[in-house]
């Protein structure tokens, strides 16, 4: 089994780097506990180690747009995009735009407009629905840009889309569980990068995916497998043709 701590940057990134940018596709990423739990205290941070921080920045260096539900930037406190120099001069080297953009996904909307989050170095989006507060979409205008798809649900199909449309095709989900249950429940999730930190967390927390259960499923099949010193081990599962 490779060893996280002897792969180079270029190594790392080629581990987890997509056969064909040219399509549609998108990526989960999230840490989980031995034993199922998706947070501790309501944040996953506290699951997260300095491997998992390299795995996750190598993760984003590769993304288009970084997808996130609205619960997760106010429950973790989610700081800008803006990636280190070292990988937007990787990204630039690469013919990929300096950053990523960040796509908040909201249906009440409720995020304030003052929220660190819209000082990202590419202008945030805001997805939404044509049942979401007209006022919340006004006052979110003026720090992002509001992309309204669906009539009372979030078209997460027609979000794909038009991702793919402007010619961001890699897609990284980066929570929360609501937010993969849903496109689990779509049929969205091409990729699911899986963290196991080695802690037991014991009862109370949720699951990495949540909200209405469905009868769906998806075979997916294990493309790696890392290790690392801090005994976390991170998995790469793809879409099964």
């Amino acid at each position: 089994m490779p060893h996280l701590d002897e792969l180079t940057d270029e190594e790392l990134i080629a581990a987890y780097e997509v056969a064909d940018r040219s399509t549609a596709h998108l990526r989960s990423n999230f840490v989980s506990s031995l034993d199922g739990a998706v947070e501790i205290d309501g944040q996953s941070k506290s699951l997260s180690s300095d491997s998992d921080s390299r795995v996750f920045s190598t993760i984003r260096r590769l993304a288009d747009v970084v997808l996130v539900g609205a619960g997760t930037i106010r429950d973790e406190g989610y700081t800008p995009l803006r990636l280190s120099k070292a990988a937007r001069e990787w990204r630039t080297a690469n013919g990929l735009a300096e950053n990523p953009t960040l796509a908040i996904v909201s249906s009440r909307l409720e995020l304030s407009a003052v929220n660190p989050v819209f000082q990202s170095a590419v202008r945030p989006i805001v997805v939404t629905h044509a049942a979401s507060p007209v006022e919340r979409r006004e006052a979110l205008a003026e720090v992002a840009e509001v992309l309204v798809l669906g009539e009372g649900d979030v078209d997460l199909q027609g979000v794909v889309d038009e991702f793919a449309a402007r010619g961001m095709t890699q897609i990284l989900c980066e929570g929360g569980p609501h937010l993969l249950g849903a496109l689990t429940a779509a049929d969205l999730v091409d990729e699911l990068c899986l963290a196991l930190a080695p802690l037991l967390a014991g009862p109370g927390s949720g699951r990495i995916t949540a909200g209405t259960p469905t009868t769906l499923t998806r075979r997916m099949k294990l493309q790696s497998t890392l290790t690392a010193s801090d005994d976390y081990l991170f998995f790469r599962y793809l879409r099964e043709a």
